[in-house]
C-alpha cells in the first residue's frame, strides 16, 4: 500500500489505544496530521465525577473546539482519508462541509465501544451516522445495528496491541512486588467483576486490582491501588502478574476487550470470560484459559497457581498467537484501510 495522508480525529493523551493507533499509522509510512480531541488537561478533567454529571446533563460539549480546528484545515492538499475516532462531538454540519471541501477523501468513523450503549452516544454522532463513507467496529453485534441506523458502510476488525507498548517485560522481585503478584486485573470498576474478584478474596486468593476504583473498596485479600496504569507501567503489570483476569463490561456487551490482546502480548497469562469470540481468538487450555462462573474461576486460578509450568507454557503459546496471528495494530489497520480505499477510495469512486 502506498502511503496516504490522513487526518487522524481523537483523544490522543498519553496511554490511549487512539494514540497507538494513530502512531501504528505512523510507523506502517503514512503522513498523519492529529487532531486531538481531548488536548491538555482534558483527559484528567473527564475521570472526575463532576464532569461526568454534567455530561450527563448536558450531553457532549465540544469543549476543546475540534470542530473550528477541523474546518480550519487548509483545503489543499486533500487528505486520502479522514479518520475519526468515536467523534461524539463532530457536528454534521462539519462534516458535510468536509466532504464538500474534499470530495474524494474517504471518511472513517471507528469505535472501539459498543456505539448502541446509549453512554457511548451523542446527538451530533447520531446526527452523522450516514455521513461516513465507513464505520469500522470491534463489536460483531454493532454490524448490524449500524447499518439498520443508516450507516452506508461498515467493517469488523478484532481488538489489536501495540508491539511497541505491550510486550513482555523481565519479571524481577522487585516488579513483581511494585505492581504485580499472584492475582491482578487492571481496568474500570464493575459490578460483576468486582463481584467475582470479592469471591476469590474471600476464599484466600489474593487479588490486586489497578484502575480507577476508590481505595476504600479493598478489603482482606483484595488489594485496591486506586489509580490507574498507562503504556510502560501496564505493560509491566500485566507481565508481572502470574495470572491475569480477563473481565467483560456487561454495559457494553463486551465479548472480547482490548485486555484480551494485550494481556497474551505481553507474555502474561490470561484468564476470562468464556466467549465465542475469546474461544476464536486463542485455543482453550493452550494459549489461554477461560470461565463461565465464579466456581470455575476459582478452580483454574487455584490450579494455575500451583502449576507453574503450565502456566508459563500457556502463556507462551498465548504470546506466540498474538504474533503470528497478526492481532498487532499495523495488521489490524492495514486490512481496514485496503478495504476502505477500494470500497471508498478516488479510484473506486471514479
Amino acid at each position: 500500500m502506498s502511503a496516504l495522508t490522513i487526518v487522524f480525529v481523537g483523544p490522543l493523551y498519553a496511554g490511549s489505544t487512539t494514540r497507538q493507533r494513530m502512531l501504528a499509522l505512523q510507523t506502517m509510512g503514512h503522513a498523519v496530521v492529529p487532531v486531538d480531541i481531548v488536548p491538555g488537561g482534558l483527559a484528567a478533567k473527564r475521570l472526575t465525577f463532576g464532569w461526568r454529571v454534567k455530561r450527563r446533563l448536558l450531553g457532549d460539549r465540544d469543549e476543546s473546539r475540534t470542530n473550528e480546528r477541523l474546518l480550519a484545515l487548509p483545503e489543499s492538499p486533500a487528505p486520502d482519508l479522514v479518520w475519526i475516532e468515536k467523534g461524539l462531538t463532530i457536528e454534521p454540519a462539519t462534516l458535510r462541509a468536509l466532504r464538500g471541501r474534499w470530495p474524494h477523501t474517504t471518511f472513517v468513523s471507528f469505535s472501539p465501544d459498543d456505539m448502541f450503549n446509549p453512554r457511548n452516544q451523542s446527538r451530533q454522532w447520531i446526527g452523522g451516522i450516514g455521513l461516513y463513507d465507513l464505520h469500522v467496529t470491534t463489536k460483531t453485534f454493532n454490524v448490524s445495528e449500524l447499518r439498520s441506523a443508516g450507516a452506508r458502510d461498515v467493517f469488523y476488525f478484532d481488538k489489536g496491541y501495540s508491539p511497541q507498548v505491550h510486550r513482555p517485560h523481565p519479571v524481577t522481585p522487585e516488579l513483581r512486588e511494585r505492581l504485580g503478584g499472584d492475582v491482578g486485573f487492571v481496568g474500570w470498576p464493575e459490578g460483576a467483576r468486582e463481584r467475582s474478584m470479592r469471591f476469590l478474596a474471600r476464599h484466600g486468593v489474593p487479588v490486586r486490582v489497578w484502575g480507577p476504583w476508590p481505595r476504600w473498596k479493598g478489603t482482606r485479600n483484595l488489594i485496591v491501588e486506586g489509580r490507574p496504569l498507562w503504556d510502560a507501567e501496564y505493560a509491566q503489570a500485566l507481565s508481572a502478574f502470574r495470572i491475569n483476569l480477563g473481565f467483560l463490561r456487561r454495559v457494553n456487551r463486551d465479548r472480547h476487550t482490548t485486555r484480551s490482546i494485550e494481556i497474551p502480548a505481553c507474555g502474561g497469562f490470561l484468564l476470562a470470560e468464556r466467549t465465542e469470540e475469546h474461544l476464536a481468538l486463542f485455543r482453550e487450555g493452550v494459549e489461554a484459559e477461560f470461565f463461565a462462573s465464579d466456581d470455575e474461576l476459582l478452580e483454574k486460578t487455584k490450579w494455575y497457581l500451583a502449576h507453574e509450568e503450565e502456566r508459563a507454557r500457556i502463556a507462551a503459546a498465548g504470546l506466540a498467537r498474538c504474533i503470528d496471528g497478526g492481532y498487532d495494530n499495523e495488521s489490524r489497520l492495514t486490512s481496514v484501510l485496503q478495504y476502505a480505499l477500494a470500497a471508498h477510495g478516488a479510484s473506486a469512486a471514479a
